[in-house]
Order: C-alpha cells, then structure tokens, then sequence
C-alpha cells in the first residue's frame, strides 16, 4: 500500500485560496513531488483544478507561460496569484494520461504535434533563457567530472559536453514547456489531449526531447521516437542530436551534485545518440 503524505504547508495555503476565490473541493488531493492539486468547483459551477506550488526558478514563469499560449494545446489558466504562484486551471481528466496510450509510437506522435504547435510561440522576454542555463553547465562541468568515480561516466559528460557546444551559440527563443512526456498529457474535452505542468524556459525546441524518450524508456523504440520528434519538429537531426545530449548533461550534472549516479535510462539515449551521428 502506498501512503501519500501531503505538504501541509501546501495543503493550508489550498485551503486558504479556497476561500479567497469561492471554491468549493470535490475530490481528495492529486499531485506529484512539488505541488499539490485539488479538484474544485467555481461559484458559477464550472470544474476546476486549484495548483499550490512552491515558487522557484522553475514554477515562477508558469503562469506567464500559460497565458502566453492562451489554451491552444495546453491547459487554460482561469486565474493566479504571482505572490504565492497559486493557479487556477481548467479541469482535465487526471485519470487518462497519454502514458495510459499502449501504442509508445502514437503516443509519441501525439505529444510531437502539442510539442510543435507549443514551441511555435515566441517566448516572452521576462522568461530565463536556455542561452544561460548552458553557460551554467559549463561552468559546472569540472566538479562534475572531479566527482564522478568512473571513466566511462567521464567520458559520457565530455561527449556530451562538446556536442552542447557545438549549438550552445545559437540558444533560441521559442517558448519552451521543458517538461513535456507522457504523464504531462492528459484527455481533455475542448481538444484530445492537452499539455500540463510546463517548466518555461525561452529556448530552442530540440532541448525539448529528452523528457518524451526517458518516460516509457522500457518500451522501446528510442531511434524512432527521436526520428518521430525531430521530424514533427521540422527540427535539423544535428541539432536535435546535440541539444538532446545538452539535456542529459544538465540532469546528469543535477544527480552528481546530489550525490547520486548517473541515470542508466538517460545514459542509454546518450549512447545511442552519440554512436547515431551521420
């Protein structure tokens, strides 16, 4: 059996804005490490989903994000506090994710075209840039490689590393959702599916994919699903190729200064990227 123990701070700060916005709770609360989400209904009767988060470097763009995309291919956002990062979203259906989909290649077909129509909008300018987050990593890259006990994990970062430079000039600034996979999908009404829980960042859509070839990572497929995305994406496999490593190098960077290795899922799509240039 599995014991979900809540953030009570969370769970305050919900109960709070139950009150402030007039909502009424209907369900016990959903969510995942960083946020609690409690099914609601508004004064005028319409379904709503109430988000109580934490404020970072990751959560705070979310709802500027949101607006920014108005509804097409995403969740709507009905109203927010900034002070607090508290949301008020759309009801989906939490029950139907698109990792629920058997078919891996559907499925991955299906989040490459909300990813395309996503990072077809210029990011706003208040957003953090991805052209920053990369100088970042290199900065971090020789602690990283101090602490890492083996060669072939040494190597892996390097490679890595060097491919990420070759695009790290040309940032982008699209608006990016940089968490978009399979459990971040769920059914909606207004449209099949519809994207959840973005991470903005302005940047290049090929920094986007990492996350749709780790999640179902044991179904297989990775060759095609990168092929799949990068196509949709009208993205240059070169590119897509590079970001893509950029991406494991920056997670890669976060578990070694938790102290914990490297993850075998993300070191397996660097491989089979690193041995796929062409």
């Amino acid at each position: 059996m599995i014991v979900v123990v809540w953030d009570a701070r969370l769970l305050e700060r919900g109960a709070e804005f139950l009150e402030r916005w007039g909502l009424r709770q209907e369900g016990r609360p959903m969510g995942g490490r960083v946020a609690v989400v409690l099914p609601v209904v508004c004064g005028d009767g319409t379904p709503a989903a109430l988000k109580v988060q934490d404020l970072d470097d990751e959560t705070a763009g979310e709802p500027l994000a949101l607006r920014t995309w108005g509804g097409e291919g995403v969740v709507r956002l009905l109203d927010d506090d900034p002070d607090t990062g508290t949301m008020l979203l759309e009801r989906l259906d939490e029950d139907r994710p698109l990792a629920a989909l058997p078919d891996v290649m559907q499925a991955t077909a299906i989040l490459a075209d909300l990813l395309a129509r996503l990072t077809s909008v210029p990011a706003p300018a208040e957003l953090r840039r991805l052209g920053d987050l990369t100088a970042g990593m290199f900065d971090r890259l020789p602690a990283a490689l101090a602490a890492s006990a083996a060669e072939d994990d040494r190597r892996l970062l390097r490679n890595c590393a060097a491919a990420l430079r070759e695009v790290a000039g040309e940032p982008g600034d699209r608006l990016l959702h940089w968490d978009l996979h399979f459990e971040n999908i769920l059914a909606a009404d207004r449209e099949p599916w519809l994207a959840i829980d973005p991470k903005p960042l302005a940047g290049d859509p090929s920094f986007e994919l990492l996350p749709a070839l780790w999640n179902r990572f044991e179904d297989g497929h990775l060759r095609r699903r990168f092929d799949l995305l990068t196509e949709t994406l009208g993205a240059d496999r070169e590119r897509a190729r590079a970001w893509t490593l950029g991406r494991v190098l920056q997670n890669s960077l976060w578990r070694l200064e938790e102290g914990e290795g490297l993850d075998s899922r993300q070191v397996a799509i660097a491989r089979s990227l690193l041995g796929s240039r062409h």
